[in-house]
């Protein structure tokens, strides 16, 4: 991703304080959203980023009681209130208020992002991070306990919008955050990278042009579209990674990433997924 488009996405998340990236399988969300979140604190210091930047992964099973607060089992002594690592940053953040906290949600939308942020969903907004908007919680410490999400604590969320099994994300999450989709990108930055690498020029020619032709087909497929196209990183080799045979590495990753990949796409459709992986890998 050019430098331009990143200050962009920095300058829209420190306006809007959360923000979700979104886009195909392989479009490296994760990835740029530890960088983003690097960038906002100023470092990727192992000790800086372990006490300001948090990761969690959204899953179906995932509940307000562990993302923000509930009760635990405490041995033999009945119960504890224990803080999920939503609370845990909110208070980091409130103990250093002119220092930034990234909190990243990877795969956002596979849980149930208003069951599990309950009433603080309403206080994410830029607008009401101040302490005069502070509300109680489900489960109060003491009687009368107030808490409210600081300016200073920034969320920043990954979506594969190709996942046919999630629900559609709620308006009231939509207008709490700000979206940049990102697209599969196999221009002049990821062909120097390859080459750096050890892939000479015919190799990532040829990986370009068969991508790009198998995403040409998924998105004029009935029943996929451009959400399922394959991005960047199934074809984009590790940074210590050396690849002495690029066109070999190419097939590999055909055989045991993307072909699986595809029959998976066009599985009521076994010719079709057969044609493209034929297509692929053809005079490899």
């Amino acid at each position: 991703v050019p430098a331009s488009e990143l200050e962009g996405m920095l300058e829209r998340w420190k306006a809007k304080k959360n923000l979700i990236l979104q886009g195909p399988p392989g479009t490296g969300k994760t990835f740029l959203a530890k960088r983003l979140g690097y960038a906002l604190i100023g470092s990727k210091d192992r000790e800086t980023t372990r006490s300001r930047l948090r990761i969690v992964q959204f899953h179906p099973s995932l509940a307000y009681e562990d993302f923000v607060r509930g009760w635990r089992p405490k041995g033999k002594e009945g119960l504890d209130l224990v803080d999920g690592i939503f609370m845990q940053a909110i208070e980091a953040a409130c103990s250093e208020p002119d220092r930034e906290f990234v909190l990243v949600i990877e795969e956002i939308n596979r849980g149930n992002p208003a069951q599990i942020f309950g009433e603080l969903l309403k206080l994410m907004e830029g607008s009401k991070r101040r302490r005069e908007e502070a509300i109680e919680l489900a489960y109060r410490r003491i009687d009368g306990e107030q808490v409210f999400v600081p300016a200073n604590l920034y969320i920043i969320g990954t979506m594969n919008i190709a996942d046919r099994s999630l629900a559609l994300v709620d308006l009231a999450l939509r207008r709490r955050f700000a979206f940049v989709d990102l697209e599969p990108r196999l221009g002049p930055l990821w062909k120097a990278w390859c080459e750096g690498r050890g892939l000479d020029f015919h190799a990532t020619d040829l990986i370009r042009s068969r991508i790009e032709d198998l995403n040409k087909s998924i998105t004029e497929s009935p029943s996929l579209g451009p959400q399922f196209r394959i991005g960047h990183s199934y074809v984009t080799p590790d940074q210590d990674e050396r690849v002495p045979d690029g066109l070999l590495w190419f097939r590999r990753k055909v055989e045991t990433e993307i072909g699986p990949l595809v029959e998976e796409y066009w599985y009521d459709a076994p010719e079709i997924a057969n044609k493209v992986r034929a297509d692929l890998v053809a005079g490899l």
